[in-house]
């Protein structure tokens, strides 16, 4: 990557109280290098300044450059963010997955949302999932020399031919040889099996599965963890695509089959080693396993042990901070995903054991994405416009934050919080997690209508 083609890292906050502020950094000041390097990404951000003495390039908001100089504390953090974790390119994927989530989206919708990314830096920061395959020779070593682990991976399959036939690259054959690498150098990758009915189910999982296992040795695995998905499918893939929906029968057989090597691997690894992800059960009809089963919940961000934390979340919040009354009144319309319905509907009773507070679950599938069966993460605003409106919504909608873009109230589908709650005629809560669910029911701020 040349240097000409690094932009200045653009920063976005200053922390209150920290180095930065004190030396006097603003927002939209811009860091050209740190001690005579320029930084390619946030990776290296936070190398170059580890050191005790700082020398840096900065544009500031009206175009004048500066050199700075800062002493500090070894690793002592500066107190800065920035726009994005990268300063050059993205690194775009080079496969053509049938069951990419990118290529099921409708045309037209923010340009975010069409990002093909398979960049390491993103999966070592923020443990997003890439195959390996468009890596250069300088990356692999810029890995091994700054000791990026654990990264995040997506397998499928370690059968080349079946892996190279999912990614639809030659290069996604050499899995195996990959994760040689990463043990050699005491490396860790968590990795992701997506379960394609007919290509890498059955016999291919477990082959997969085994494999994967066989680099869980020695006090650093190479392979720290799996989960194992099922491939989610909407109405805008491709029509010449080759997969199928997981149907019930499915899910069971490969509840099965998973279940007998997670015992086979228990014994002889002394870890459960590889999940299989709560929506697996919620299609089979089956209940989810039990708290315990989960460890430490590697595998959280793949939706494995994600309904079992937030019930246990619940119950110890609720224990201590669920009032016997509240007053006034209140009642509220709570939307989630139809898969995690059953799941909820306890949470749901004992919220409504407060006097004077009513919560109604409304679950939804998405007919937006032409799923039956749908998570919370994937309902559109059109998906709560059809299915709410014409209802007594109650006083104000509580809306899980997982539905909406990370920095923006907006849904994947592009409506804004606000034009649903206008439509609607009803106020709308965004809540993240159990103690903000909990605290807006007993305890809502007032907000004004959406007309006002």
């Amino acid at each position: 990557m040349s240097e000409l083609s690094l932009r200045p890292a653009l920063i976005t906050r200053v922390v209150p109280d920290s180095i930065a502020a004190e030396v006097g950094f603003e927002v939209g000041d811009r860091i050209v290098s740190i001690n005579n390097q320029r930084p390619r990404d946030l990776i290296d951000y936070q190398f170059l300044c580890a050191d005790e003495v700082l020398e840096l390039e900065v544009i500031d908001t009206v175009g004048k450059t500066h050199q700075i100089e800062i002493e500090k504390d070894y690793d002592e953090d500066l107190g800065l963010e920035f726009d994005t974790a990268l300063f050059d390119s993205l690194i775009q994927c080079n496969n053509r997955c049938p069951f990419c989530f990118i290529d099921q989206q409708p045309p037209g919708k923010r340009q975010s949302l069409y990002f093909k990314d398979d960049d390491y830096r993103l999966s070592f920061l923020y443990g997003s999932y890439l195959t390996l395959t468009n890596l250069t020779s300088r990356e692999w070593q810029r890995i091994e020399q700054m000791r990026l682990s654990p990264l995040y991976v997506s397998i499928h399959a370690t059968e080349a031919e079946v892996r190279s036939r999912l990614l639809k690259n030659p290069r996604a054959g050499q899995i195996l040889e990959q994760l040689r690498w990463f043990q050699e150098r005491r490396l860790q990758i968590h990795a992701q099996v997506v379960v394609c009915p007919g290509i890498n189910d059955g016999i291919h999982l477990e082959r997969t599965l085994l494999d994967l296992a066989s680099f869980h040795v020695g006090d650093v695995p190479a392979v720290a963890s799996v989960a194992v998905v099922p491939v989610g499918l909407t109405r805008f893939r491709p029509a010449e695509d080759e997969l199928t929906p997981v149907t019930p029968q499915n899910a069971e057989d490969a509840i099965a089959r998973v279940e007998r090597l997670q015992t086979q691997f228990r014994a002889s690894l002394g870890t459960t080693f590889a999940w299989l992800a709560d929506e697996w059960f919620l299609i089979a009809g089956q209940d989810l396993p039990p708290t315990s089963h989960y460890e430490d919940y590697p595998q959280i961000g793949n939706g494995v042990g994600s309904i079992r934390r937030f019930i246990k979340e619940f119950q110890e919040t609720a224990k201590n901070n669920l009032p016997k009354q509240i007053s006034p009144p209140r009642r509220f319309t709570w939307v989630v995903g139809n898969a995690v319905e059953k799941a909820f509907q306890p949470m749901v009773l004992q919220l409504n054991r407060v006097a004077g507070l009513e919560v109604n679950l409304v679950a939804l599938c998405s007919d937006y994405w032409g799923q039956t069966i749908t998570v919370t993460g994937l309902l559109t605003g059109q998906d709560l416009l059809q299915g709410l409106q014409g209802r007594d919504l109650g006083d104000r909608i509580l809306l899980p934050s997982v539905m909406l873009k990370h920095d923006e109230a907006r849904f994947l589908d592009d409506m804004t919080v606000e034009e649903l709650a206008c439509q609607l005629g009803t106020p709308i809560l965004p809540v993240t997690g159990v103690e903000e669910l909990i605290e807006t029911c007993i305890n809502p701020e007032l907000i004004p209508s959406c007309n006002q």
